[in-house]
């Protein structure tokens, strides 16, 4: 391996836990995370999506974006499968190794492997369990053509080394691999290509940069100087310059762009519908700036070259359904279409959350959405950042917030649906649907998060109780094997310092059982002899479920797995 990239698997491995990781381990990690994050711009754990070794057909690192969500486990997908209207699916597979050259062959034994994988009724090679799982989700995505009428899936399948590309044979298989890919028809786009040394240090510094963005902007209006505002225009935007602008490498959506937004896409609802015929309509679809109330855009840095308009660190903090009917309807838009464009650079939170809920104001928002969408998370943030270093965890309220950021550690970092997770494991006794699709537990429980007379400690709690998990699997002071069951844990741990009854009322005395919690968790040899104790407990309701023991995730996400482990924590030592 060269030295640079060395230096940058070093400094990956330090900044998200993983040094008793093995170099080639830490090299499919560090390959698997840059090429996943050329396609899904939020932040995810890489190890979740690594194979392991055995039995994985030549893949290294597997993952799903379906519909804009990162997925690799077959119950997820099987979830977002069935709730879904359509399917935008991207299956992206990476194989890694650490040698300075290409294999040439490569390429089509893993597009040999693939077709096996997509389109044999079984398979002829040993797989591994997780093979087995991928096979899963495949199989459900092409259950339903009918949901694919879209297209069908691509797939993205890239080859990484620390060599140089650039070699005439290489290029001869990577164009037959995609060849055989391409013929199996069950994909509407077939990508593969070598990634070297170079490329993946370019994927790197993109993945862990801040998103940025540049278009021209001649007609617009300078608007008077503002108090905390450093600048801010009117003016309007090609439709197509917009469409590029919210594109994404792999040619999806930049959901991350909308985190500002209090909802998300709502589909095609009525009002979406007509933005939609709209810009169908030949006749209307030159009006579409006098007919529509444009969007709102907020960045944090921007830079005025003449006509051209450099923006970094930005968010569209109004006008989200806009721009995903806008990027649906690509194909209609000519160079007539325009959008109104409110552009605003402000580095100060106040303002910029003013802004959020003022420009969200007109929309059906009830003030309480704005209010938990606003200040609890922001009060959130502020007390993840507030605890010493040790015990600092920081709540990630805007996407990529910290990614540029060397200082922190990349496992301290803590996503909104990750503390979704955490939370109703522990304080919901919801471990079963938190380890199912993210938008299901969200949605069936949404009225008991993050509401604002809720202890915010709470939520601090269930992270550092999860990242202390997560720490002592990462350093191999507890088996791997209980992997599925990090959500059940949760709610163990809870059941057993606390007891099985809710929080109690009021912040004051739900902070106090808190830092019972918080007592143990921040302590190393306490947690680790805590969680030691309770794996027993797991092990029993394991086998309640499957007479062999062996835990996976269908095994846990039962509620009566998580019924049986709350009894036998009950019955443990020293149980509350």
């Amino acid at each position: 391996m060269d030295r640079i990239t060395e230096g940058l698997v070093k400094q990956f491995q330090q900044e998200r836990g993983l040094r008793k990781l093995t170099e080639s381990e830490a090299f499919e990690d560090f390959a698997g995370f840059c090429v996943i994050s050329s396609y899904f711009e939020d932040e995810f754990d890489p190890e979740e999506f690594r194979m392991g070794a055995g039995g994985d057909l030549g893949v290294d690192v597997a993952a799903i974006i379906i519909n804009g969500d990162l997925l690799l486990d077959a119950a997820d997908v099987r979830a977002a499968v069935a709730q879904a209207r359509t399917l935008d699916v991207r299956f992206i597979i990476t194989q890694a190794k650490t040698s300075q050259g290409f294999e040439a062959k490569v390429f089509t034994d893993l597009s040999d492997n693939l077709v096996e994988l997509f389109t044999a009724d079984t398979l002829d090679y040993p797989a591994s369990p997780e093979i087995a799982n991928l096979r899963e989700c495949i199989d459900a995505i092409y259950a339903d053509l009918g949901k694919l009428s879209r297209g069908l899936p691509a797939i993205s399948v890239r080859y990484a080394s620390t060599g140089q590309v650039g070699d005439s044979m290489l290029e001869a298989k990577r164009k037959s691999a995609v060849k055989r890919l391409d013929q199996t028809n069950f994909f509407s786009e077939v990508d593969a290509s070598p990634l070297g040394a170079r490329e993946l240090r370019d994927l790197y510094q993109r993945a862990t940069s801040a998103v940025s963005a540049e278009f021209t902007m001649p007609k617009r209006i300078t608007l008077p100087k503002m108090p905390l505002v450093e600048q801010a225009f009117l003016g309007i935007l090609p439709a197509t310059d917009l469409v590029r602008i919210i594109t994404d490498p792999g040619g999806g959506i930049r959901k991350t762009l909308f985190f500002e937004n209090v909802r998300d896409f709502q589909d095609y609802n009525p009002v979406n519908l007509e933005i939609q015929q709209t810009v169908r309509d030949s006749g209307n679809r030159e009006r579409f700036a006098v007919l529509n109330n444009g969007i709102t855009i907020v960045t944090r840095e921007l830079t005025l070259a003449g006509d051209d308009i450099h923006i970094r660190d930005f968010q569209i903090v109004n006008g989200c359904q806009t721009c995903h009917v806008l990027f649906d309807e690509k194909a209609n838009l000519t160079e007539g279409v325009h959008v109104n464009v409110r552009l605003i650079q402000s580095r100060e939170e106040n303002v910029i959350t003013g802004i959020t809920t003022a420009t969200n104001r007109q929309t059906a928002v009830t003030d309480e959405d704005l209010q938990a969408r606003e200040s609890f998370h922001k009060e959130l943030e502020g007390l993840f950042q507030s605890f010493t270093e040790g015990e600092r965890l920081y709540y990630e309220r805007r996407s990529r917030q910290y990614s540029s950021q060397q200082s922190v550690e990349k496992t301290r970092i803590i996503t909104r649906s990750s503390l979704t997770r955490t939370y109703a494991s522990m304080f919901l006794n919801e471990p079963s649907r938190a380890g199912r699709y993210y938008k299901e537990l969200k949605e069936t429980r949404e009225s008991d998060l993050f509401q604002p007379h809720q202890s915010s400690l709470a939520y601090y709690t269930s992270a550092a109780t999860a990242w202390r998990i997560e720490w002592l699997f990462r350093n191999k002071r507890i088996d791997r094997k209980y992997t599925p069951a990090k959500y059940q844990l949760l709610m163990a741990v809870k059941t057993y310092l606390l007891g099985t009854g809710d929080l109690p009322q009021g912040n004051r005395l739900a902070d106090r059982e808190c830092k019972k919690i918080l007592g143990v968790i921040w302590d190393t040899s306490a947690a680790e002899e805590l969680i030691q104790k309770l794996l027993p407990a797991v092990d029993i309701a394991a086998k309640v479920e499957d007479p062999s023991g062996v835990i996976t995730r269908d095994t846990v996400r039962t509620q009566r797995f998580a019924e049986n482990l709350r009894r036998e924590v009950r019955r443990l030592d020293g149980a509350k």
